[in-house]
This record gives C-alpha cells, structure tokens and sequence, in this order.
C-alpha cells in the first residue's frame, strides 16, 4: 500500500469513529429522556453497548468479542440484575 491509500483508510477510519462517537452521543440522550419505558431504555443500551464495541473493533487492534458474544454476555449480566432485584423485592 502507498502513503495515499494509507492515507485514504485513515481518514475513513477516523470519519466512521466521528460517526459512532455522534450516534454515541444521540443514544446517551435518549437514555435521559422519559416517559418511553423500559424496553425502549434496554435497546438503547444495548445499542450504547454494540456501539462502543464497534469503536473498539475499528480504534484497537486487539481482538474484541463478536456480536453473539456480547450479547450472550449482556444477557448474562441482565440475568444476575434481575436475580438482584427479584431477592431484594422478595426480603421487602
């Protein structure tokens, strides 16, 4: 590859993290907004969560885990958050 092909895929690389950091952003505002429930709220933090994968995936050069993988491990997390609050409700 010559210095303008590098050159060229640089500044894609950084225009697309420009975009994720702005689609970051767009979705950390409407975590704050209300009045649309839990389900709108759990896909925008999946959403904030696959986001940050991706600019991990595009800025590191470590591996990162796949789609299935981060979802089986939200999952897992949402798992132990629920069994949180169902014992917290239940000693109430």
């Amino acid at each position: 590859m010559n210095t303008g092909e590098i050159q060229a895929i640089e500044a894609k690389r950084q225009a697309l993290l420009g975009q994720l950091r702005t689609a970051e952003a767009a979705v950390c505002a409407g975590l704050h907004a209300h009045g649309f429930g839990e389900t709108a709220r759990a896909h925008l933090e999946r959403a904030r969560a696959h986001l940050n994968e991706a600019y991990i995936a595009i800025n590191e050069s470590k591996s990162v885990r796949t789609v299935h993988q981060l979802v089986e491990d939200l999952n897992r997390i949402q798992q132990v958050m629920d069994d949180v609050q169902r014992r917290k409700s239940q000693r109430i």
